[in-house]
């Protein structure tokens, strides 16, 4: 699929020399800041050195205060706490960092994971019913409970104070709950509301131990459970996420916590530096696929045991369901790709609706994505059981899917979630109208440039310009994530040296040099770009990203190729 390349170049010549000036820095990071929306000397050097010290205060979250004196007044009174959870990466690294927390106040704590196939996303009156029956007198909602009413209302009618602790958009009205904390509700004076679910449990945390008046160095014993709920999340990694996921990381590479070592020993990371990238598609995914395939309390186990035997055993059980879920994925996709390229075939879908009798509710996600990087198209995949489907929908830059959605409210029993990812149940009789519905919002919204993929490209780089101070500042703007991506560069007329080969599983490789400075060049799965590199040994207009390879003990610098012309 051919790519739209899109330059950066919203900022002007001066802006660029005036932070470069002050900041002492090449221009080209300069411009990439500005690009960032980083203007002040003071702004880039928090930027640069982000510390748990520029996080906000946490009583500033509407009623922070009220749940934390009730919080307080459980953990002192030795009242039975029940910490109710999501069953993704960030719900699992939500409950166990409550739980640890709370378990070195000396609280009587325990948790609760809804089972995603019977019980679904949220509070489930199953779960208030367990609450009731174990004796709990306090519910602590972490990554679900927004949406809770009538779940809140029964736990209310049972006797039993609710703490809504969330990060996802409230609907109309709150739940009656004792204290719903969410930095995305109403007019929240918050100064950053794209906390992931484990970020606002740190707030709920750190303002329960300032209230308690114990010191909060407790809280950077498990902070890099808050990185990888954070990273794994897919929240815009900046202000306060970006806090949590770099001093998270550097704690998670000599962590002491014995599952989080067990799950990185079977997923081949011991010993090595974790990054960003890591957690995302190496270690999320294992979290992930107990709560996809089984009970996503095994995962919350793994990450709370102090018995090193019993992490070994569930880190190797996460291992074999990952395993299992990659196949299931792939047959999934499989099939799905078929359904597509029917569709695709006719030349005139501006979306996707893929649906099927059979396939595993816990994967659709996950395939969904893979087939939106494949066609380009809003896409929603949906899984058909005793005449109900569930679905998950993936969209693309410019079309916003909640709202395409709600142009189709009247067909779906339910749907949910936001601009990028949301999911969706229907009766399956209402699927062809949904499909001719959706397909006609779809039709009116994107334009046929919108169904062709942007490569945006952060600057324009000279490879001599490579040089030791550009990789250290260029390392600082780490980690990657939403709202501050990798950084990605384009140089032209670059001269190819030697013979471009491939290698491994069709990926491309050759060298590349421009005025007296020369690199190496990896592009993974560009094997088809072979003739393209054969043929340019001038003039070879290129787009990558810098990466620092290590082989053998060895550290090079290697550009990883995004697309070439």
């Amino acid at each position: 699929m051919e790519l739209r390349w899109d330059v950066l170049d919203q900022v002007s010549a001066d802006e660029v020399n005036k932070l470069s000036q002050s900041l002492r820095i090449p221009p080209v990071i300069a411009r990439m800041l500005l690009c960032r929306g980083i203007t002040e000397v003071d702004t880039a050097r928090r930027f640069f050195e982000p510390s748990l010290d520029l996080l906000y205060d946490p009583f500033i979250l509407d009623d922070m205060q009220r749940g934390v004196d009730r919080l307080r007044r459980a953990v002192l009174s030795d009242e039975k706490i029940l910490i109710y959870g999501d069953y993704d990466v960030d719900g699992i690294t939500s409950v166990s960092f409550l739980y640890l927390i709370l378990k070195e106040l000396g609280a009587q704590v325990g948790y609760y994971i809804p089972d995603r196939q019977s019980e679904g996303y949220g509070l489930s009156i199953a779960g208030i019913e367990a609450a009731q029956k174990s004796g709990t007198n306090l519910i602590i909602t972490v990554d679900c409970g927004i949406t809770g009413h009538l779940e809140i209302d029964a736990a209310r009618n049972l006797g039993i104070d609710v703490i809504v602790c969330d990060h996802h958009e409230p609907g109309e009205t709150l739940p009656d709950a004792y204290a719903v904390i969410d930095p995305k509700v109403g007019d929240s004076p918050y100064p950053f509301r794209e906390l992931a679910g484990v970020g606002v449990t740190y707030k709920l945390c750190q303002g329960l131990l300032l209230r308690m008046e114990i010191d909060l160095s407790i809280l950077e014993n498990y902070l890099e459970l808050v990185a990888i709920g954070t990273a794994a999340d897919i929240v815009p990694l900046v202000d306060e996420n970006r806090v949590f996921v770099k001093e998270g990381i550097e704690r998670l590479n000599e962590s002491e916590n014995i599952g989080i070592k067990a799950l990185l020993q079977v997923a081949g990371l011991g010993g090595k530096e974790v990054s960003t990238g890591h957690i995302v598609f190496i270690v999320a995914p294992r979290i992930n696929a107990v709560g996809r395939m089984g009970d996503a309390e095994r995962a919350v186990k793994l990450l709370t045991t102090e018995d090193p035997a019993e992490a070994a055993e569930i880190a190797n059980v996460l291992e074999m369901e990952n395993r299992h879920r990659k196949n299931v994925d792939e047959e999934t996709f499989r099939q799905a790709l078929t359904i597509a390229e029917e569709q695709y075939a006719e030349g005139r879908a501006r979306s996707l609706i893929l649906h099927q009798r059979g396939w595993h509710p816990g994967v659709i996600g996950i395939v969904a994505s893979r087939v939106v990087e494949r066609f380009y198209r809003p896409t929603v995949l949906i899984s058909v059981d005793n005449g109900v489907g569930k679905g998950s929908a993936r969209s693309i830059e410019g079309f916003d899917l909640h709202d395409a959605l709600k142009q189709c409210e009247d067909l779906l029993i339910g749907f949910g979630g936001h601009k990028y990812a949301a999911g969706l149940s229907i009766a399956e009789e209402n699927i062809p109208a949904f499909h001719e519905r959706f397909e006609k919002v779809a039709a009116g919204r994107l334009v046929p440039e919108q169904l062709i993929p942007k490569l945006t490209i952060d600057a324009e780089l000279r490879l001599h310009e490579i040089d030791a101070l550009f990789l250290k500042l260029l390392r600082m703007f780490a980690p990657f994530g939403p709202l501050n991506t990798r950084p990605v560069f384009m140089s032209r007329n670059l001269q190819v040296l030697g013979t471009p080969t491939i290698v491994g599983g069709n990926h491309l490789k050759f060298k590349v040099r421009d005025a007296g400075a020369a690199f190496e060049v990896i592009g993974f799965g560009m094997g088809h770009y072979l003739p393209r590199v054969q043929q340019a040994e001038s003039g070879l207009d290129l787009v990558y990203v810098i990466e620092e390879n290590e082989y053998n003990g060895r550290k090079t610098i290697q550009l990883r190729a995004k697309d070439l012309r």
